[in-house]
């Protein structure tokens, strides 16, 4: 049985408060927390403008109280999107649009990203539609690699929501949350006059509202796995049916290797429509000459892959065959090469040192926050084997005289997920992988989302109560990570208490900051998992 580190069963004590003693200190802790926040310490930067967080509130209004499970979103009132493509004058400018549309379940934003930039990197005007955003709903469209100024953000809002607003009325109304922000994006590239449109499916495919367009240049599907299944169906054949909604007659489309159940399903959606689907290989380290990818993890290269083929085509359609890969052994063009190195995409395996901790005096002291958005069984394993192999090189690259000062390091979870999902497809494959690559974590923490009480505003702040606050279902996650554990005793793990919620998630960041500060020759390396969402938050609060 491995025995822990004396650091561990000091961290275990602190976690073991009696229930009354805990909701003492919280309430105390709270009380700090939402002074703070209230004065913007946890906002994340300069305090945005009066007028864009009354955007922020105008948009937050959209955002329906069904939850996303709903039936009804299966192509609800699917007829609506129609309507307001006239109200906003969009019908000709989407037609005109060259777009390069994307569906998927896991990997379909970093595929975006990674195409957007070879086509900026190949001298095109960009335009990029990805979600969820993390800090900033601005985040969500890119020009030129770029997140929009708020100035134009603010021009373009307004602009869509009073015409919408003089136009619609019981029978037409207003449109869902993400509905009115792909119609944003639709008007911001036209009006922008972008040379190419890349955007991501937000859910599912055939009824999304970003499948308003009719003529794409060319449609992707990344890889595939099991996620909103209360929407999109139970079996991958349906899941896959539901994202292959995205294909249209004559355009071309390319999917990453899938499942073979998956890949049965597309091919058959393909064949109705007449149109060729093809497999895009992974790239190989030697297609980049000695380069590195921008979006780190081995599954990076699945999706890169399928980038190449979506942007060749995009080119060779558009006219410019000069600049595509003449086939698929040599290395790529210099252009795609400086496309796939110089990508980023905020939340997917994303290392962030604590900025608070890490400056200072002592140089031992650590705090390292690695950041993955994964929220489905197969990306919790990408997620797990990402952050053992990161973390087991670094203690590798440490010298036997660092080794000697600065030996300790605490394996740490910061985990939440929204409570649509099953935990028990999600921490068994995390816990699994990380203990196979010999990473055990030392505490696991389980807060509540920030912006689950703010989903858009700079400020999005927890309760200043905890009695206020419900974590029946972190409480739940708890449950579900100690029984994971207790199962997995005899194989030599076996650390009762392990665990701890948190009223909010400021007050583990505090206490993570405070443990890294007090134990200064450890190394404290966090695992933020589970939910975009939850990614988001930490960064805002980290990145101040």
């Amino acid at each position: 049985m491995r025995s822990p580190p004396p650091l561990a069963a000091r961290l275990r004590r602190l976690l073991l408060l009696s229930p009354s003693a805990h909701l003492t200190v919280a309430r105390a802790m709270a009380s700090t927390v939402a002074a703070q926040a209230a004065a913007g310490d946890f906002s994340g930067g300069v305090a945005a403008t009066a007028e864009y967080e009354e955007v922020l509130g105008r948009l937050s209004s959209l955002i329906t109280q069904k939850v996303r499970a709903h039936s009804g979103n299966r192509g609800n009132q699917w007829d609506l999107m129609a309507h307001y493509l006239k109200i906003l004058e969009l019908e000709e400018p989407i037609a005109r649009m060259k777009v390069i549309h994307v569906a998927g379940t896991k990997g379909k934003g970093s595929t975006c990203t990674f195409t957007e930039s070879i086509l900026r990197s190949s001298g095109f005007h960009t335009g990029l539609f990805t979600s969820p955003h993390l800090m900033d709903v601005r985040e969500r469209f890119r020009l030129d690699g770029v997140d929009i100024s708020e100035e134009k953000f603010l021009k373009y809002f307004w602009w869509c929501w009073n015409k919408l607003k003089e136009k619609t009325d019981d029978d037409i109304p207003m449109p869902a949350y993400f509905r009115f922000l792909a119609l944003l994006a639709f008007k911001i590239f036209s009006s922008e006059q972008v040379d190419v449109a890349v955007l991501e499916v937000g859910l599912g495919g055939k009824f999304d509202a970003t499948n308003v367009v009719q003529a794409p240049i060319v449609c992707g599907i990344s890889s595939l796995g099991y996620d909103h299944m209360e929407i999109l169906g139970n079996t991958l054949g349906e899941i896959a049916g539901e994202k292959a909604g995205i294909f249209k007659k004559g355009v071309p489309a390319y999917t990453a290797p899938q499942p073979e159940e998956a890949m049965i399903s597309l091919k058959q959606r393909a064949s109705e429509l007449g149109i060729s689907l093809q497999v895009a290989d992974p790239l190989e380290p030697y297609h980049l000459k000695g380069q590195h990818l921008g979006l780190h993890g081995e599954h990076q290269y699945i999706n890169a892959g399928l980038a190449v083929a979506l942007a060749s085509t995009w080119l060779e359609k558009q006219g410019h065959k000069d600049s595509i890969p003449l086939n698929r052994t040599d290395p790529l063009p210099d252009n795609f090469i400086r496309g796939l190195s110089n990508a980023s995409l905020q939340g997917r395996a994303q290392i962030v040192p604590d900025s608070q901790v890490n400056s200072g005096e002592s140089k031992n002291s650590s705090l390292v926050f690695y950041l993955d958005g994964a929220h489905s069984p197969e990306s919790m394993e990408i997620c797990a084997k990402w952050f053992s192999n990161i973390t087991n090189d670094d203690s590798k690259l440490t010298s036997s005289a660092e080794q000697s000062q600065n030996s300790k390091s605490q394996k740490i979870l910061l985990f939440n997920c929204m409570s649509v999902r099953d935990p028990m497809r999600l921490l068994p494959h995390l816990l699994d992988v990380s203990t196979q690559n010999g990473v055990h974590f030392d505490v696991a923490l389980f807060v509540p989302n920030q912006s689950q009480y703010n989903k858009l505003g700079s400020n999005t702040s927890a309760p200043a109560e905890p009695e206020e606050i419900d974590l029946s279902w972190q409480l739940s996650l708890q449950a579900v990570w100690e029984k994971l554990l207790q199962d997995k005793a005899g194989a030599g793990i076996n650390r009762a208490n392990s665990s701890q919620v948190f009223a909010s998630l400021p007050l583990a960041i505090e206490w993570l900051r405070k443990n890294a500060q007090e134990y200064r020759s450890t190394s404290f390396e966090v695992l933020v998992t589970g939910s975009l969402h939850l990614v988001g938050d930490v960064l805002r609060l980290i990145k101040k």
